[in-house]
């Protein structure tokens, strides 16, 4: 076949309507092989020369626009210069971009060696003339090399892409991304192909195919519609490459660019940790030979002894630096799982592991509706602990777990913003919203509703109009599911309609003018409402993007909530909340009074009493003359018995006027689902209210022997005193922290410390945020002075620390 043959071939195949996609890649590599065989058999090759298809060509597909490269392996002798040149002029005279070498085996391993992108290449090495032997040989030792040595190279490998991810950006976000370079794109895909070259790590296969075949074709019609050798997607291709594939607009394009990016980019996550674990336990056995035995289902087996294996949640443990499910873990029969193992993840810092996340999704059901209370706060939980939520939340997704949750996620999943302050698709913006909200959840009294709203504020940009309207019926619909009460919905509404108003009004209209005041005041309606909005705008701006959030755009915002919540502060009423009124509750109150002692009420759940998919809890009743520091003293006791607190509420009763009764209503929920004896609770209890049980000392030791993991970076805890129209007979004290097992006791102990009187309480847990008001007063019953109560406030901070 000459030259001019091959050319008129070629573009004959490339403008037949009838081959596209793979079929016209295999057929144009195979064209080229025909043509490249014919011209090196007309070179007079000498004996011990073979011809060698090496990188993408050699993988065995030709895009319209590719280079050939290629290798000409030889044994020495003279000629073989004038043999390239017979076989490289006529290439380069039809047009065709070249990239060649002429190298002896040992040449080609030393420079593959050398050079980590002439090893890949290598590896793909596929015979196209000459001396076959020779090319098996060296493809042979090749493989050899790069197995021996991938201990070396898979972190230079690993690297490289890094570097990569860094010039080119993520494919999967990119309004005009490099279907190659950029992560996610099809370079990953070759690294992908090395790893399992070495024999070290595979990656998971689901949807692998389908995401290389459409980022091939979207490359092969980008080719065509540019007549340029380009990797990039740029805007005004965009609807001509659309066309060409059948689809119906620029936006579907990038939808299913997108997604095939995602499903390389978390194939290329889950196996790089493979790598890592690997790798590291290789470091760690020196370097004797190791081989790490697999079962059936692809899953290393424990060597001598299991590996080591944490508790992070019931039915979730660490393993391997992932979460894992527990061995007695039974997805089928507990919805909430998935939630809760992926709220333990992020919390501790830690990937979900791809094989539980695959279980999740094959065996759990959906969650009853509306959600039990347990699987709305691990959501929260999941999206307060921060950048280490994104890593769990894509496994999640990858899964198909995300859109059982929420089902009008499937609507912004991937879906394009064609705006340039946005940096992120619709949905990747909604998590990154979260993750910026979760650093300003000390900021508000209601970090659950901050939280979700951050989550939901733009859900409505998958239907058509008003993305503020249409995501404001979408999320009272979402929120009545979450099992949100109505008053939590109405305002998760609110804030989802009005997510938009603070920045556009600060920044449009006259924030002096007492009409625009009164104008937000009346669509925010309360100080709380305000608050909540204030965060979200600042955490939507800057998920946005740079251009989105300035710190003239601050100030401005700042100043008219400013003067907003002048206008509205005084227009709601505070005050010490009442105490229980439970016929049980009144009966032991006049049980401590009449005979000194603490009289309890405990019951705890059965697994028949609990709500469906929610632990087993236990609701404790307490009364007891006051005395000093007895909240620090119960909580510790509670900590102990590892008994979280998801609520408190602390009254003050004197039923037979023998002084005042310390009431106490506490919702406790076991740590790890095994609730401590009953009777063991209650004599913990006693001892420590009489002494001889040291909680704090307990508490310090078991927190000394627990194993260091790596924790979430949570914003500090916020103590401050409110203001003095909160409370007209007390001094309330608001505390705000990330919650964890102690946080109470030492609330507590400092509040003793100080020597305040605790008068009444409201301790409540959301997600993993605590957030507490206590109202003190003097030994005398009094308020504190202003100086005292910033004294104590400071004093609570330090505990906190």
């Amino acid at each position: 076949m000459s030259s001019t043959d091959y050319q008129e071939a070629r573009a004959a195949l490339l403008a037949d309507p009838a081959t596209t996609g793979r079929p016209r890649r295999t057929a144009l590599a195979r064209l080229t092989d025909d043509w490249l065989a014919e011209l090196f058999e007309q070179a007079a090759p000498p004996p011990g020369t073979a011809l060698i298809a090496v990188g993408g060509y050699g993988r065995g597909e030709l895009s319209p626009r590719s280079d050939l490269d290629l290798l000409l392996l030889h044994q020495g002798g003279d000629g073989v210069g004038e043999l390239a040149e017979r076989i490289w002029y006529p290439v380069w005279d039809s047009g065709v971009a070249l990239d060649h070498s002429v190298r002896r085996p040992a040449e080609a391993r030393t420079v593959a060696a050398a050079d980590l992108k002439a090893q890949l290449g290598l590896l793909d090495a596929r015979h196209l003339a000459g001396d076959a032997e020779l090319t098996a040989r060296l493809r042979s030792q090749v493989l050899a090399d790069w197995r021996a040595g991938a201990a070396q190279r898979l972190p230079e490998l690993r690297e490289l892409g890094r570097e990569r991810a860094e010039r080119h950006g993520e494919l999967a976000f990119l309004l005009e991304p490099d279907l190659k370079e950029a992560r996610g794109g099809l370079r990953d895909l070759v690294e992908l192909d090395a790893i399992a070259a070495s024999w070290l790590a595979d990656a998971p296969r689901e949807g692998l195919a389908d995401a290389r075949l459409l980022l091939a074709d979207v490359r092969d019609a980008l080719h065509l519609a540019t007549g340029r050798a380009t990797e990039r997607l740029s805007l005004q291709d965009q609807d001509q490459v659309a066309a060409a594939l059948g689809l119906l607009d620029a936006d579907i394009l990038l939808r299913e660019v997108y997604r095939a990016a995602r499903t390389v980019s978390y194939a290329g996550e889950v196996t790089w940790r493979t790598v890592d674990r690997l790798l590291a336990a290789r470091r760690g056995r020196g370097r004797r030979p190791f081989f790490f035995p697999f079962n059936s289902g692809g899953h290393r087996v424990a060597g001598r002894g299991g590996p080591v294996r944490e508790p992070l949640a019931e039915g979730v443990v660490e393993q391997d630096g992932e979460a894992v499910l527990a061995q007695g873990a039974r997805p089928a029969a507990d919805p909430v799982l998935p939630l809760r193992a992926a709220a333990a993840a992020a919390q501790n810092g830690l990937a979900l592991s791809h094989a539980t996340a695959r279980r999740l999704a094959a065996e759990t059901k959906a969650l009853p509706v509306p959600w039990p209370t347990e699987a709305r706060d691990r959501l929260v939980t999941l999206l307060g602990a921060g950048r280490t939520c994104l890593p769990v939340w894509e496994a999640l997704e990858a899964e198909g777990l995300i859109g059982r949750l929420l089902p009008d996620w499937e609507r912004v999943r991937c879906r394009p913003q064609r705006n340039a302050v946005h940096t992120w698709t619709v949905d990747r913006h909604l998590v990154e919203t979260a993750v910026r909200a979760a650093a300003l959840t000390r900021r508000v009294a209601r970090p659950d509703l901050l939280l979700v709203a951050a989550l939901l504020h733009d859900i409505g940009k998958g239907w058509p109009g008003d993305h503020s309207a249409a995501g404001e019926v979408i999320v009272r619909d979402t929120a009545a599911r979450m099992g949100f009460d109505q008053d939590d919905t109405e305002s998760l509404a609110l804030l989802v309609r009005h997510h938009l108003t603070l920045v556009e009004t600060a920044t449009r209209r006259d924030p002096d003018d007492p009409a625009t005041v009164e104008l937000v005041a009346k669509a925010v309606g309360t100080a709380g409402n305000l608050e909540l909005l204030h965060a979200l705008t600042e955490a939507d701006a800057l998920a946005t993007g740079p251009a989105a959030w300035s710190s003239w755009r601050a100030s401005l915002v700042a100043g008219l909530v400013q003067r907003v919540a002048e206008l509205l502060r005084g227009t709601g009423t505070a005050g010490a909340p009442a105490a229980s009124t439970r016929v049980e509750e009144e009966r032991l109150a006049v049980e401590a009074a009449r005979t000194g002692e603490p009289a309890l009420l405990l019951r705890a759940e059965t697994a028949q009493d609990a709500p469906v998919g929610e632990p087993m809890g236990v609701e404790l009743s307490l009364a007891i003359a006051e005395r000093p520091g007895l909240l620090g003293t119960v909580a510790g006791v509670l900590a102990l018995n590892r008994l979280t607190v998801r609520s408190l509420t602390l009254g003050e009763l004197d039923p037979v006027g023998a002084g005042p009764v310390l009431l106490f209503s506490w919702r406790v929920a076991a740590e790890f689902g095994e609730l401590p004896e009953a009777a063991r609770l209650r004599d913990d209890l006693r001892r420590a209210l009489d002494g001889s049980l040291d909680t704090s000392r307990r508490l310090a030791e078991r927190d000394a022997a627990a194993p260091r993991r790596r924790g979430i970076a949570s914003p500090p805890p916020v103590v401050t005193v409110a203001p003095g129209g909160a409370s007209a007979s007390a001094t309330v004290l608001e505390v705000r922290a990330h919650d964890a097992p102690g946080l109470l006791h030492r609330i507590g102990r400092a509040l003793d410390a100080a020597g305040v009187r605790v008068r009444t309480a409201h301790v409540s847990t959301l997600g993993a945020d605590a957030v507490d008001a206590f109202y003190l007063t003097d030994p005398a019953g009094l308020p504190l002075a202003e100086e005292a109560a910033q004294q104590v406030a400071a004093q609570v901070q330090q505990a906190l620390r």
